[in-house]
């Protein structure tokens, strides 16, 4: 039974000489001219163009950034064909975050599959929360049963949430409490009320989660609430050892836009010595997903 996976204690004391740059959120499409990997019919979204992992992985180039963990999107559901062609043409730049569901059959026997087939690539489980049709068996064995084989085989769990739906993770991160949980999007604190994200906020005396500081909106789009003390109150809760960064690449990206991503990302850091900075952009991540 392989171990969950957790954090070393001496990651305080790693070489900041050249800490990589990690992107742990990205997207990859084949788009629907390819026929190889068709959407699923339960999708929520289909995107028309390609996003391929050579268009990625020829964009973390040219912006400096070293590694990328692939997040399987909803399009695909539980058919990660797509997610293994981009696992192969990374050739160990790129590993991947699965999607699957509990309750279904074969939801862990094709997790157990996936994760044997693919080793030391696939390195999350996501669990949506966030559209009524769509929210997992909150309170029943099923829910458990899938955190717990994701645990058993290694994997971090990933948690993509309104903040409302918090209560219902809250048991399992607590008794799995050797397993890795990764917040979505600074637990998306404008999809809910600021007390609804305060539960998320104080899920940092946890020592097992880890914040990810991706998905950052403008000020100008709605609801127009400034996320910049957000992101310094998390990062004063969570620590740059918990603090992960995500996003910035997707269709139409640069090698230049991508770059200026990853700065915006380190300007809501700046505040932090550069070796906090140098975690928290790459660093930390690199241990958790066990990058060479």
């Amino acid at each position: 039974m392989a171990s969950a996976i957790v954090l070393s204690p001496s990651l305080a004391m790693a070489d900041e000489k050249r800490s990589p740059i990690v992107d742990t959120h990205v997207h990859c499409f084949a788009g629907t001219a390819d026929k190889r990997f068709p959407y699923h019919k339960d999708g929520a979204y289909q995107p028309e163009k390609a996003s391929t992992p050579e268009d990625l992985l020829d964009c973390m180039k040219q912006a400096g950034v070293d590694f990328t963990v692939i997040v399987h999107p909803e399009p695909y559901q539980d058919d990660h064909r797509y997610l293994e062609h981009c696992l192969e043409v990374g050739k160990g730049k790129l590993k991947g975050t699965c999607l699957f569901f509990a309750g279904r059959p074969n939801s862990i026997r094709d997790m157990t599959a996936l994760v044997k087939r693919q080793p030391g690539k696939i390195v999350t489980l996501r669990i949506h929360a966030y559209a009524p049709d769509r929210l997992p068996p909150f309170g029943k064995p099923e829910l458990r049963e899938l955190w717990k084989a994701a645990s058993d085989l290694g994997l971090a769990i990933q948690l993509h949430f309104e903040p409302r739906h918090a209560p219902g993770f809250e048991p399992l991160i607590q008794e799995f409490s050797k397993t890795r949980v990764i917040i979505d999007h600074l637990g998306r604190p404008l999809q809910g009320t600021p007390e609804e994200h305060d539960r998320v906020v104080k899920w940092s005396r946890f020592e097992n989660t880890v914040m990810k500081l991706s998905s950052i909106p403008l000020t100008r789009t709605y609801p127009h609430r400034d996320v910049e003390p957000i992101i310094h109150m998390l990062v004063k809760a969570f620590g740059p050892d918990r603090l992960i960064y995500g996003g910035g690449w997707g269709e139409g990206s640069t090698g230049e836009s991508y770059r200026a991503s990853v700065e915006r990302v380190r300007s809501f850091v700046s505040d932090l010595p550069a070796s906090d900075q140098a975690k928290v952009l790459g660093g930390t991540a690199a241990k958790l997903f066990r990058f060479s």
